[in-house]
């Protein structure tokens, strides 16, 4: 009970965050740029909706691939269709209750293919921690291909730290990053060595253990070639839906992959810190359009609208997925006695 408690706690505390987010985004913007805010919503191609929303199923689809080829080598051959509602129904419950919706798509799967619950676990393991590892790459190429707004950006604030306000280097600021860095260092050691046994830091290691082994076990897969092909394809059509949503609104219009990848990199951590990405994603995408000469005002609107496609598309594929689900089955279960009772 007490977890429960502290989970719905946590929720609420990311949730608020996010409507934070939108709030301060929303007060951020000048009333004289209120116009043009309003303008770039007015004025939108909302018909770009429509390839973003099937660019969104595909990836999903390509995911649920993803997820079998993960469980081939535990000897479970679930079928595409009851892989791929499970995917979205878990999309869908995540929308309301964060993590929820990968406790429900082992739970599908246990019902209707019969995979064990406990043996799946691993597969969302693996799957998160190569996402991990797919987001990093995504900064690598951000960085690379848009260094002077990524790296620069990144620069200047070190810049900040280590120099006066006469643009000299400051060694008293110097020392005190040294000494601070440093000091970090210490801490951390001495409290993973000191208090090991502490719930906190068991659970960090857990999960940076989990992570760990997760990478690495993708080593060991049958398929390990089309298991990179679909993680690369589903970044990439990520990648390209975001491209596509710049031409939504104006001002964003014209933007090029490249900045695509900035923003598909910083807006993937608004989805990850606020329930569904909200007020998150539209405001990391907005910053990276800011860095690019997008007044604030038309990305955030730009980013809003993007965030909507994708929760849209969870709602609207979810409940489908759902609704079809138990029919699907049941036909799949009609169909297997029938074909029992021609033998």
């Amino acid at each position: 009970m007490k977890r429960k408690i502290l989970g719905f706690l946590k929720y609420l505390l990311f949730l608020g965050l996010g409507i934070f987010l939108v709030w301060w985004s929303l007060s951020g913007i000048p009333d004289d740029k209120w116009v043009d805010f309003k303008k770039a919503f007015a004025t939108a191609r909302y018909s770009l909706l429509i390839p973003i929303f099937f660019i969104l199923t595909a990836s999903h689809f390509i995911r649920a691939l993803r997820w079998r080829i993960l469980m081939q080598p535990l000897g479970y051959y679930p079928t595409i269709a009851n892989t791929f509602f499970a995917v979205m129904v878990g999309y869908l419950a995540n929308l309301a209750v964060p993590r929820l919706g990968e406790v429900l798509k082992c739970t599908i799967l246990a019902r209707y293919e019969k995979v064990p619950t406990e043996n799946l676990v691993g597969t969302i393991v693996a799957e998160r921690a190569f996402d991990v590892l797919s987001l990093g790459v995504i900064f690598l190429l951000a960085f690379v291909f848009q260094f002077e707004v990524v790296g620069e950006y990144g620069l200047s604030l070190i810049r900040q730290l280590f120099t006066s306000k006469t643009g000299d280097v400051s060694y008293t600021k110097s020392l005190i990053a040294i000494a601070i860095f440093i000091l970090l260092i210490i801490i951390i050691k001495v409290w993973f060595y000191k208090f090991s046994h502490l719930k906190v830091v068991v659970f960090i290691k857990k999960i940076a253990r989990g992570i760990w082994e997760g990478v690495i076990s993708v080593g060991g897969l049958q398929r390990k070639l089309p298991f990179i092909i679909c993680s690369i394809a589903i970044w990439g059509l990520y990648l390209l839906g975001t491209w596509i949503g710049f031409y939504a609104t104006m001002g964003s219009t014209g933007m090029g992959l490249d900045v695509a990848l900035s923003a598909l990199a910083f807006a993937s951590v608004g989805m990850i810190i606020t329930p569904g990405g909200i007020g998150a994603y539209a405001y990391f995408l907005a910053k990276v359009l800011e860095k690019n000469g997008v007044p604030f005002e038309l990305g955030f609107a730009n980013g809003t609208l993007q965030w909507f496609a994708q929760f849209l598309m969870v709602i609207i594929v979810g409940f489908i997925c759902l609704g079809l689900l138990p029919y699907y089955n049941k036909n799949r279960k009609i169909n297997a006695e029938n074909g029992h009772r021609s033998r």
